[in-house]
């Protein structure tokens, strides 16, 4: 397997964080690094798709795929009734 080439990358976290940090890779039987680098990649992976959801919503709001708010409204309104209306379309 081709070796990755890799960058040193330095934070300050508080004390409580770094030690919970330690205290999972030493539960794991891994490197602070293998954590750090985990608990990056998620971050990351979660926060592109996040940005792709907002991109594909802002475009079905430029389509007019939109619901009226007092749909939406009159929807979660009825969530606590003993006949909840179905979800607006």
């Amino acid at each position: 397997m081709p070796k990755v080439e890799t960058r040193v990358l330095t934070a300050h976290v508080p004390v409580p964080l770094a030690e919970k940090v330690d205290q999972l890779a030493q539960r794991l039987e891994r490197s602070r690094g293998w954590v750090m680098k985990q608990a990056l990649s998620a971050w990351v992976a979660q926060e592109e798709e996040r940005d792709r959801l907002t991109h594909e919503a802002l475009a079905d709001v430029d389509a007019g795929r939109v619901i009226d708010h007092q749909a939406v409204q009159a929807w979660a309104d009825s969530l606590s009734t003993d006949e909840p209306q179905p979800l607006p379309r």
